[in-house]
């Protein structure tokens, strides 16, 4: 039976996707994501953008933007330009982007400006793309600074002030923005936010962006990743209720707690039901998140041969890490050492109650089977 076409719901904030999908800036372009990765969390969603930056057709967003969740509001410009942090040590190395398409700004790096530059006289053209000390930011002036808080501030970015860390150290007021990576024909933009795929409004409002995005989703038994979730939580809030407690609505009856987060994640069928009402199935592709463990090259090929790109990472870039439990990168050229995901990857889950497992199981069995049958594909979570 034909799915009559919805209409994508809410306003589309800020300027249309047309016009923001590429805008020139020198060599290659800037792009608003073709394909994303929109689910799931503790499914594996970060080792999957890590495995993919290997490629050479491949520009992700490193950090989650959230846009189509949180921050929908703030307009497809906002989007462009992605938040990444504020301020940096003196002489640290790391990046600030600033507002690259801004005309207040002027393009150089902070290194360049003469002492002499005067506060805010800056190339009206371009953009500053780069300050790595607190000298350069004095160079530049607190009236040149202003200027970027004030276009943060219209942009909804927040800015903090200076502050001191030692006696002699200050992290300066530099708002850390990070584009949509520059790309060249060819090459795909990617961004990952997990929680999209249980974000009702979520599938209108990436249709509104563009029909033709293409939609990853990183799926794991959904009893191990409740746990997964769980155990991250507990890492931050070590007084938050046990995980058998926060299953139930009734320890005695039985009955699941389904508005909790960790187990409402786990219905994929309900979740993938919404977005079927915006995109067909051939858009989104389902990876294994134990596959991802056991084979990730198996499963990074599906990924390129559905972004349409030659595979290139193969079984030559992964090596296993016995500690850790997890694939890493094997090191590439020019680096001193293999990539392996952080610390947090690998966390030893606390014991759970058996019969909690089994309760569990039992609850998510007919949603696994309905999920099934919608992929095409059995998981072996049963």
């Amino acid at each position: 039976e034909a799915r009559a076409e919805p209409r994508p719901q809410g306003r589309a904030p800020g300027p249309s996707a047309m016009s923001m999908s590429s805008f020139s800036n020198g060599s290659g372009s800037k792009k608003l994501p073709q394909a994303i990765i929109i689910g799931v969390k503790k499914g594996g969603t970060r080792a999957l953008l890590e495995f993919l930056r290997v490629h050479p057709d491949i520009r992700a967003v490193g950090a989650e933007p959230h846009f189509f969740d949180r921050n929908y509001e703030n307009g497809l410009e906002w989007y462009s330009w992605r938040f990444v942090s504020v301020g940096k040590f003196p002489g640290s190395g790391r990046d600030a982007w600033f507002l690259p398409s801004d005309p207040v700004l002027g393009e150089r790096r902070c290194s360049a400006a003469p002492a002499s530059t005067q506060e805010g006289s800056a190339d009206s053209q371009a953009a500053l793309t780069r300050c790595s000390s607190l000298m350069e930011l004095r160079v530049l002036g607190a009236a040149f600074i202003n200027q970027i808080r004030t276009r943060a501030h219209s942009l909804g970015v927040r800015v903090s002030r200076s502050r001191r860390k030692s006696k002699n150290q200050w992290i300066p007021p530099v708002l850390m923005l990070e584009l949509m990576p520059k790309t060249l024909e060819g090459q795909i933009t990617m961004e990952k936010t997990p929680s999209y795929f249980v974000t009702r409004e979520a599938p209108a409002r990436i249709s509104a962006m563009s029909r033709d995005t293409k939609l990853i989703v990183v799926v794991r038994d959904p009893v191990t990743r409740a746990i997964s979730d769980y155990t991250q939580t507990l890492s931050k809030k070590p007084d938050i209720p046990s995980f058998e407690s926060l299953t139930f609505k009734n320890r005695t009856t039985g009955l699941i707690d389904t508005s909790w987060s960790a187990v409402q994640i786990g219905i994929y069928a309900k979740h993938l039901d919404n977005w079927l009402q915006y995109f067909p199935m051939r858009q989104i592709l389902f990876v294994s998140g134990e596959r991802l463990i056991s084979d990730p090259a198996g499963e990074l090929g599906r990924v390129q041969d559905f972004l349409g790109l030659k595979r290139i990472i193969t079984d030559k870039h992964f090596y296993f890490n016995q500690t850790k439990g997890f694939p890493c990168l094997k090191k590439a050229e020019g680096s001193s050492k293999p990539h392996c995901l952080g610390k947090t990857k690998g966390r030893t889950h606390p014991n759970i109650d058996p019969e909690v497992v089994q309760r569990l199981r039992d609850f998510y069995r007919p949603f696994n089977m309905k999920f099934y049958q919608m992929t095409g594909h059995d998981f072996g979570w049963d």
